[in-house]
């Protein structure tokens, strides 16, 4: 009888120390009270061979907006069904709203399979939602077969700003192995700028745990568009004008390139008037004085109608070095096969716990207002984390002294 007692307790405190790991996960909360909403990206550790149209379902977003976010080349017919290896790290395109009071997605749902549990499910998404918070959001149901079921997403907005530069946040999922001078160095940002954003006390993290990263991003607020918009991430690019134009963020500076996309065929007024010229070509004609530059740009849109115009300049230095827009050279061009997923980083080891090797939006208030009110949110998981620390090394010795006696 003593024994199976004994049991018991140890099996109480091996339930306690899993609740424990648990709850060490930490993510950043940034409150909101306004309606608005921005676009915002999850860093998805695929947790099995997929292809992108399977991602696309899972996530219930647009197959396009999947490619322009990992700037895959959205005429080649066969990118949907391409299947993505197990570990490979893609960024998938959500709407970041208010919702009670805090940022988070809710639009995200899930029909619950003949042999699926809350774990599996959880699994599914990569480590960006656990069992308990479907649960919770679920108002506590469990997988039932045919059950609908919403899957709370992390994101989070900052007013689309970080230190005063235009900016798209990703949830990032922190891999064993990992720290904030590893995540900082794939994605060109400081580990003082991660611990700021994510309200960090300590520069610790802990596997996962959810980052928000501030990716670079290209704006279209001082190119004096009609009527629309802009906000395209770093090393990505996005479909408008009724997919008749493709603008792209490119890695090297953060000015929007815009050109035809390619992919609609009843696409009209794409050639500035009284030229040759289309939608983003560039004519670069050398003179005695430097070289004159023209460049045909896009505008904006309305309805069916797309404006663009012709814009002139000069430089003094013309040395052919300089880095222009070229209809040849563009992102349209069809790649090879090696670079078909070039935001795509894929894993060099199977093992579950390896680190991934490297690889129009509106927001409420600014990046410094939102970091200062949602500090104590994240500090709050830690604190919590270590009060059940504490608490379960007190029951492990109470344990220890019984079996002893």
């Amino acid at each position: 009888m003593r024994d199976q007692f004994h049991r018991l307790l140890l099996l109480l405190l091996l339930s306690l120390l899993s609740f424990v790991s648990i709850t060490q996960a930490k993510s950043v909360i940034e409150p909101c009270s306004s309606s608005d909403s921005c676009n915002s990206l999850l860093s998805y550790l695929l947790p099995w061979d997929s292809k992108l149209s399977e991602i696309a379902s899972r996530f219930q977003v647009n197959i396009s907006d999947i490619l322009a976010s990992n700037s895959m080349d959205p005429t080649m017919p066969s990118s949907a069904s391409q299947i993505i290896p197990a570990k490979s790290l893609v960024k998938v395109p959500i709407l970041c709203p208010c919702v009670d009071g805090i940022r988070r997605s809710l639009s995200t749902t899930y029909t619950v399979k003949a042999a699926d549990t809350m774990d599996l499910i959880s699994e599914g998404y990569g480590g960006l939602v656990s069992a308990n918070q479907i649960r919770s959001v679920n108002g506590g149901k469990g997988a039932g077969y045919g059950q609908s079921l919403v899957i709370p997403l992390p994101c989070t907005c900052f007013g689309n700003t970080n230190n005063g530069a235009t900016a798209v946040y990703m949830s990032y999922v922190v891999q064993r192995g990992e720290s904030l001078g590893s995540i900082g160095a794939r994605y060109r940002t400081t580990v003082t700028d991660l611990a700021a954003v994510n309200g960090l006390g300590q520069l610790v993290i802990d596997p996962g745990d959810i980052l928000a990263i501030p990716i670079p991003a290209c704006s279209s607020a001082n190119l004096k568009w009609y009527n629309e918009s802009l906000i395209v991430a770093n090393g990505s690019y996005a479909l408008t004008a009724n997919d008749c134009i493709r603008c792209s963020c490119t890695p090297t500076h953060l000015n929007l390139q815009c050109s035809p996309s390619g992919i609609m065929v009843a696409c009209n007024r794409l050639q500035c008037k009284a030229s040759h010229l289309f939608i983003g070509d560039v004519v670069v004609t050398k003179t005695h004085a430097g070289c004159n530059i023209t460049t045909c740009v896009y505008r904006g849109h309305g309805g069916r109608k797309i404006f663009r115009s012709l814009v002139n300049s000069s430089r003094v230095q013309c040395s052919g070095n300089e880095s222009y827009w070229d209809w040849e050279t563009s992102p349209m061009a069809s790649p090879s096969p090696e670079t078909m997923f070039p935001s795509i980083s894929l894993s060099p080891s199977p093992s579950p716990f390896s680190a991934p090797s490297p690889f129009s939006a509106f927001g409420a208030g600014t990046a410094s207002d939102s970091r200062s009110n949602q500090t104590s949110n994240s500090s709050s998981g830690v604190f919590l984390s270590l009060s059940i620390s504490c608490f379960s090394l007190l029951i492990l010795q109470l344990v220890t002294l019984f079996i002893l006696k």
